[in-house]
């Protein structure tokens, strides 16, 4: 059963914006590693406009963007959306049923399913389909824009903290419920 993922990058006061602060190369490196890893992608028509940089070929890329595109090229994704009418390349659109479609590829599927987007992750986070959240914490004050979480969520458990770089913190949280049910399970 494959397990859906929601991570972003976030300023201390909650937004993201991926024009207002970029990773740095070791926490780039990161993302080119579970990029490679990942069983697919699931991303809302903004997010998937903005990602689609990486289907296209630029000289100037070095070999971590280079292996970043190749490894999000070669992945499945689902772009849900009711005004696409297409897609690039190894893409889906989910224009009817999200809950059913996503259940699906989740019984279907091994590994991580990235969620991209926070207003995809809101709408997945109320039907209780996302697993777990990340949050690569950045030491940046937006003020405004796009919050992390679009909506309210049920209660989060802490799962880990990891120093990412010298300046980012990366924060791993399940769902308080999908914890407590693990809990159980080892009495």
């Amino acid at each position: 059963m494959a397990k859906l993922v929601f991570g972003m990058n976030q300023s201390l006061d909650g937004y993201v914006d991926h024009t207002a602060f970029s990773p740095s190369p070791a926490l780039f490196h990161h993302f080119v590693e579970e990029a490679q890893r990942q069983t697919g992608s699931i991303y809302g028509r903004q997010m998937y406009e903005i990602m689609r940089y990486w289907d296209d070929d630029h000289p100037e890329w070095d070999a971590e963007e280079r292996a970043f595109a190749d490894a999000w090229r070669s992945q499945p994704k689902w772009v849900v959306s009711r005004s696409l009418k297409s897609v690039g390349p190894n893409a889906t659109i989910v224009q009817h049923d999200l809950e059913a479609t996503i259940r699906r590829l989740k019984a279907e599927l091994d590994g991580e399913i990235e969620v991209a987007g926070p207003v995809l992750a809101r709408s997945l986070t109320e039907l209780g389909l996302v697993d777990e959240y990340r949050i690569y914490l950045h030491p940046v004050v937006l003020g405004s824009g796009a919050p992390y979480f679009a909506g309210p969520r049920a209660p989060l458990r802490l799962l880990s903290v990891d120093r990412m770089s010298d300046d980012v913190v990366k924060l791993i949280y399940t769902p308080a419920q999908a914890h407590n049910a693990k809990v159980g399970d080892h009495r």
